[in-house]
């Protein structure tokens, strides 16, 4: 298989480091980045929410399953280990929290049912890294690096794994726009020094699994916008260093997001442009 050839060259110039999260974060809300990684001490937080208090448990006892030898990923014991692994903050309450506990059950038991899972993944909850620049032949520009869920080797290629408990299933469209999936596949190629293209979201509520094979085209184009957003973040936090105006190099970039934001409490501009949402409003249904 042909190696996707990005440049990962060691440059004196000091590289910026990007996540998935960092970079969609910036992308999505300056304001909100500023408030997340550069502000120290950070601003006042909401409280849970309990679609993301679903997904962490679903995950955890994912990557549980995983751990065990193989005989013993049987559906029950998912289903058990979401128990272990169940956490109750931000659902309405505990008559809530307990239905959603039962879905999540028969997601993941039903997911080990329908699924292969005797093969045991290189890579587990995974952090990868790697210099990169999009243009060949040129040095490193930044440092792409995230958290993969799961990492699968078939055959000679690794294949990027994540999983998803939003309301809607992805489709194939989604997959191959998802910048952080093709991080991680850039990324763990040159962790693990093998080939990977594949990348898949796996639904856990509907049992849908959408796919998409990344040309190194598509790869690229993907890390030139990651390297565009890069300069920006790295251009605003070196200025505000300097004694710059934060409110105009973080600009708050109002949505009907604003309405469930961490930030909420900190972010006058938030408020006005969105209703609050409850804690338990982005639940699958």
């Amino acid at each position: 298989m042909e190696q996707l050839g990005f440049e990962f060259a060691v440059q004196p110039r000091k590289l910026t480091k990007v996540t998935p999260a960092r970079l969609a974060t910036f992308d999505d809300c300056p304001r909100r980045y500023r408030m997340a990684y550069v502000d120290r001490p950070p601003p006042a937080r909401t409280g849970p929410w309990a679609h993301s208090t679903l997904g962490a448990v679903v995950h955890n006892a994912l990557r549980a399953l995983f751990e065990l030898p193989p005989a013993k990923r049987t559906p029950a014991r998912a289903a058990a280990l979401v128990n272990e692994h169940w956490q109750d903050g931000g659902f309405a309450d505990s008559r809530q929290a307990a239905v959603y506990r039962e879905r999540a059950q028969s997601w993941v038991s039903e997911y080990v049912e329908h699924n292969d899972v005797s093969e045991t993944p290189v890579g587990l909850e995974r952090w990868v890294s790697a210099p990169v620049s999009p243009q060949p032949g040129r040095p490193a520009s930044l440092i792409v690096e995230g958290r993969a869920d799961r990492i699968d080797e078939r055959g000679p290629e690794l294949v990027i794994v994540d999983y998803k408990t939003g309301r809607r299933p992805p489709d194939e469209a989604e997959v191959r726009a998802s910048q952080a999936l093709a991080i991680y596949a850039v990324a763990a190629e040159r962790t693990l020094r093998r080939p990977c293209h594949r990348v898949e979201l796996h639904h856990l509520p509907t049992g849908t699994i959408a796919a998409a094979e990344h040309t190194e085209a598509g790869l690229r184009r993907h890390l030139v916008r990651a390297e565009e957003t890069a300069e920006d973040l790295r251009t605003a936090t070196d200025s505000l260093a300097e004694g710059g105006d934060p409110e105009a190099l973080f600009p708050a970039r109002t949505s009907a997001r604003c309405s469930w934001c961490d930030f909420r409490p900190s972010c006058m501009e938030g408020q006005q442009a969105a209703p609050p949402a409850r804690s338990w409003e982005l639940l699958a249904p």
